[in-house]
């Protein structure tokens, strides 16, 4: 199976296979961003809801500390997302 890949890789244009890489190392990227946003929602989490949760509302401080999380969240995806648009233009 690997050599049959192989073979239909060479097949490939330069142009193809230089497009294909930057689809490669653009969606490795994504992965490492998907990574690293889940070790961050992990983070926040663990941060900022410091009590048990017994009710379906959060405290004050929990709701504030969340919310700065998020935004800051949201801030890093919004510079990822243009940091990937300026690599693939």
């Amino acid at each position: 199976m690997a050599s049959l890949e192989a073979q239909e890789l060479e097949k490939l244009t330069e142009s193809d296979k230089n497009d294909l890489r930057k689809f490669l190392a653009t969606e490795q990227q994504k992965t490492q961003i998907q990574s690293q946003t889940h070790s961050l929602t992990d983070l926040c989490w663990k941060k900022c809801v410091t009590g048990s949760i017994k009710s379906s509302k959060l405290d004050k401080s929990e709701e504030g500390c969340l919310t700065n999380c998020v935004d800051r969240f949201l801030d890093l995806n919004n510079l990822t997302f243009k940091h990937i648009q300026n690599m693939r233009g």
